[in-house]
């Protein structure tokens, strides 16, 4: 069975950031996550993840278009 929930520190290991950075993506509301268990852990759903990678490839893109344009 697959996961649906991974740990924060598992998100900065995927997107190459540090765990300090996926934390702060977690707390501005740009990630969003969830806290489970008596030590309120963070977790990261799976889709979450996915939909904020493709919104970042997108701002990306227009970002890139904007200087080419301007």
């Amino acid at each position: 069975m697959a996961r649906r929930f991974i740990p924060l520190t598992e998100v900065s290991e995927i997107l190459g950031i540090s765990a300090a950075q996926a934390y702060a993506l977690v707390r501005s509301g740009e990630l969003p996550a969830i806290k489970v268990g008596g030590r309120g852990q963070w977790r990261v759903e799976l889709t979450e993840l996915d939909d904020y990678i493709a919104r970042m490839y997108s701002q990306t893109q227009a970002f890139v278009q904007a200087q080419r344009d301007g």
